[in-house]
């Protein structure tokens, strides 16, 4: 294996920059611990899921930056990049990691506003008189 695989999350407005290495299950968002980051549970649950997933909690280590969006489109964008440089350290994990759906980038983001309208479908206050 390389020293270090590069990927890349995206989720909304979120974008993750992924580095991947073997070591002791160090991850690092921001030069922060991703705990103190995310400091919501679930959030570190995101996290973690690409790596539970294939039972290597403790075999990686993980260094994020992570730019625009929200907290959680940014944990979003981070396992997206972490299920696929795993993927591309090795091919054997990507089966177990599509099928808990790690693999999927998710394509909602906001609607456009249009013209005419309040927000992008809400209409302007109705008054009869």
């Amino acid at each position: 294996m390389e020293k270090q695989k590069n990927t890349i999350g995206r989720r909304k407005e979120a974008v993750a920059r992924v580095y991947v290495s073997k070591g002791t299950g160090n991850i690092t968002v921001n030069d922060k611990d991703y705990k103190t980051y995310f400091a919501l549970v679930y959030l570190q649950n995101q996290v973690e899921a690409p790596f539970k997933t294939i039972d290597a909690l403790d075999k990686f280590d993980v260094k994020v930056n992570a730019a625009g969006g929200g907290i959680k489109g940014q944990a979003e964008a981070v396992k997206l990049g972490i299920a696929r440089a795993l993927c591309e350290i090795n091919a054997e994990f990507r089966p177990a990691l599509k099928a808990a759906g790690l693999l999927t980038r998710d394509p909602r983001s906001v609607e456009r506003k249009k013209p005419g309208k309040r927000k992008a479908r809400r209409s302007f206050q109705f008054s009869k008189r």
